[in-house]
């Protein structure tokens, strides 16, 4: 009986030290875990261009404005301090221009965030619509966004130009009849900034457009149907129905816009150095760090304006963001 007993016991004794010695599974990872890795992995390329591209640029930057570095001198850079910063605000040759031309960019964001921003939901609303050939309408307003700046320059100062055969020009002398002569519209300090405005405007506003029409078809018809069945206006849809749905994506093309606003230098920089430009009343604090850098050659100095530049826009953005944010958000 006993030699029976053993036997049974023995195998199980055998299977429970197999069990004991078999190591344990890991602990599977959490749903959670996974999607933040999945998503680090996935932002992992964006974010490593943003260092190359950005972050490493900007921080060669603050050290070379440490220093008196200058284009094709045998020197070697000496460290400088913050002397270009002290020259910066309190030289009058570098203070002045500094200050106008942040007055110019101040001035073009002001107006070109406001106007971009609502033409560009007017059009958003106007083409959400299911009509026949409606992608037609779309990709004609988005036309303009894949043209790159130095062509649209180009074509605007042919349309602006000071002479009578000027399209502009021509059509407003067509239109009075003989009696309108010709207008410098880049020359001139009152509507230079006004035709950079104008340029900027058309040739952007197709891209904030796309993104605006992208949130208004993500509104559930159904809160439509509801409004109707309320016997609601077409303004009381667009105020508490359309206005609420797109909140989000119109403080993002906000903010996108005024980042691009304050960023503006291509235009400026190929009308003026094409003749006609008032660069006083068009100067922007990019055109200033380029010229500072490339025809004074003083790559410290310019340096120092772009530090100073990107400081004062974070803190604008930093401020709207605060002033438009979804009420959604903490």
């Amino acid at each position: 009986m006993k030699t029976v007993e053993s036997a049974h016991a023995a195998p199980a004794g055998r299977a429970q030290a197999t069990s004991s010695a078999r190591p344990a599974k890991p602990p599977r990872p959490s749903r959670g875990n996974r999607d933040r890795l999945h998503g680090l992995l996935m932002s992992a390329p964006a974010v490593g261009g943003l260092i190359a591209f950005v972050g490493i640029p900007f921080g060669y930057a603050v050290v070379l404005s440490f220093y008196n570095v200058r284009l094709g001198s045998p020197l070697e850079p000496r460290f400088f301090g913050v002397e270009h910063y002290r020259r910066l605000f309190t030289d009058p040759d570098l203070s002045g221009p500094f200050l106008r031309a942040l007055l110019n960019n101040l001035t073009f964001a002001a107006v070109v965030v406001p106007l971009q921003t609502g033409l560009a939901l007017a059009l958003a609303i106007l083409l959400n619509r299911k009509l026949k050939a409606i992608g037609l309408f779309r990709s004609f307003f988005f036309m303009p966004v894949v043209f790159p700046m130095a062509l649209v320059a180009v074509i605007w100062r042919l349309i602006l130009s000071r002479s009578e055969q000027g399209m502009l020009n021509s059509f407003l002398d067509t239109v009075s009849f003989g009696n309108w002569g010709a207008f410098d519209w880049l020359g001139d300090g009152l509507t230079a900034m006004g035709s950079i405005i104008v340029l900027s405007v058309w040739q952007g506003v197709g891209f904030q457009m796309v993104i605006l029409l992208a949130g208004l078809q993500q509104i559930p018809g159904e809160l439509y149907e509801a409004s109707q069945l309320d016997r609601a206006s077409r303004w009381q849809q667009f105020r508490h129905v359309t206005l609420p749905g797109i909140r989000g994506t119109l403080v993002f093309v906000a903010m996108l816009t005024s980042v691009l606003s304050f960023r503006v230098f291509d235009q400026v920089y190929i009308l003026i150095r094409g003749g006609g430009l008032d660069e006083d009343a068009t100067r922007t604090v990019m055109y200033q760090a380029v010229t500072t850098a490339f025809d004074q050659n003083d790559i410290g100095q310019a340096s120092a304006v772009t530090v100073v530049f990107f400081l004062i826009v974070v803190a604008l953005t930093i401020v709207q963001r605060r002033v438009v944010r979804p009420d959604h958000e903490d």
